[in-house]
């Protein structure tokens, strides 16, 4: 099945309001791939289903989209008085004819009375596009877990428009609205996803960090999470971080081992180290009650040893303000591993700093950013700039000597 505006006419305006892909709101997702169908059903005037026929070009401009095209009418997935009782409606556009017979969906807005046609889904005949999305209407107004499960039983759907709008209503979701649908869900479907070869990669951060959730049988769920994070063929890199994120909630301690192993290992690929990174990053931000500071911050110095990523994990503990950590940050600016790249060094002055004007007592920071100064002042300029936007701190004075 393939996604596509109807009009190039159409396509060309859409270039024009590029926005960005907020960023993933879910744990353990990937970003999500555009807006959901129902952010986009609720700004379409009404939505049709069915089958195009009759193409009549403009004699007067052939060759443009200028013309009509009529709509036979299966399906009214969102109404409008336009199209009340209809059971064809004239497209105002010529849309060339396929060569096999196909289903639409049409998004339809009116504007000044004008109706146009802005986008297009072309669909197998039996789709289960338009049961989708009305279903998807029926819970809008419902509570974000009542909303989050109805998509839950679409992730797997052959359809890759419905099962790539299902994740993005995942990807979307906060993690508070994840945690509270998780345990209700069946955790024998979840492994199976896992298990089966043909699920996306892309998914298996989710049903990982699902699955960590379940309220009953976790030490051998635990096991099973195990059982996949030790498969040799690797397949689960690409969600790794919420694999690992579900086996440590399944299981703290042995997951917590698994976890600082990773880490610590310098042969791990990039990839799978970033994944460690954001596996503490969400037992910081989300999970404080699983994770103490302490374990959080001595993977975080493991991670500080790989020069390849450093400045992450550095900046991280910058945003943080886990100034305890000053003099593991500062250890590293002499390390020819990782003051050979401008990020690190950019990252440990950034550190230091912040440290120094959250604490002018902080000897080991205010030194650096001293050395640093005499030999690059208007590099510290630049950062200090950078600083008081990215952090909202300002300089603060030295305490005056007490006598």
């Amino acid at each position: 099945m393939l996604l596509r505006c109807l009009l190039p006419v159409v396509l060309a305006a859409a270039a024009c309001l590029d926005f960005a892909a907020p960023a993933a709101a879910c744990p353990g997702c990937g970003p999500p791939s555009g807006q959901t169908l129902t952010t986009e059903v609720s700004q379409a005037d009404f939505i049709l289903y069915g089958t195009l026929d009759n193409a009549k070009p403009d004699p007067k401009e052939p060759g443009s989209s200028k013309g009509s095209t009529d709509m036979v009418i299966d399906a009214v997935v969102k109404g409008h008085a336009l199209v009340k009782d209809k059971k064809v409606f004239t497209i105002p556009r010529y849309v060339p004819p396929d060569q096999k017979p196909s289903k639409y969906m049409v998004f339809f807005n009116v504007v000044n009375g004008d109706v146009d046609p802005y986008r297009g889904v072309i669909v197998g005949t039996d789709s289960k596009l338009p049961e989708y999305v009305k279903g998807a209407l029926a819970v809008k107004g419902k509570d974000a877990v009542s909303r989050l499960r109805y998509f839950f039983d679409y992730l797997e759907s052959p359809e890759i428009e419905i099962s790539s709008d299902a994740y993005n209503e995942f990807a979307v979701a906060e993690y508070k609205e994840v945690a509270e649908l998780a345990p209700k869900l069946p955790t024998d479907t979840l492994l199976k996803w896992l298990r089966d070869p043909s699920t996306r990669a892309s998914r298996f951060g989710l049903y990982g960090l699902l699955l960590g959730h379940a309220p009953k049988d976790r030490p051998a769920l635990a096991g099973e999470v195990r059982k996949l994070l030790d498969a040799p063929d690797g397949k689960f890199s690409s969600g790794l971080d919420g694999l690992l994120m579900g086996y440590l909630l399944l299981d703290p301690k042995a997951g917590y081992e698994y976890l600082m192993k990773l880490v610590a290992d310098p042969s791990k690929e990039f990839l799978v180290k970033h994944s460690g990174l954001k596996t503490l990053r969400f037992f910081w931000e989300y999970r404080p009650d699983v994770l103490t500071r302490k374990q959080i911050l001595d993977g975080m110095t493991a991670l500080v040893t790989h020069a390849d990523l450093a400045d992450m994990p550095i900046d991280d503990l910058r945003k943080w303000k886990a100034w305890e950590m000053t003099g593991e940050v500062l250890k590293y600016a002499d390390k020819e591993t990782h003051n050979t790249l401008p990020i690190n060094n950019r990252a440990i002055l950034k550190f230091a700093l912040a440290a120094s004007w959250a604490d002018p007592k902080n000897a080991a920071a205010t030194a650096h950013v001293e050395k640093v100064r005499k030999d690059n002042p208007e590099r510290v300029k630049l950062m200090e700039e950078l600083l008081k936007d990215d952090m909202k701190l300002t300089p603060q004075p030295p305490e005056p000597p007490k006598k």
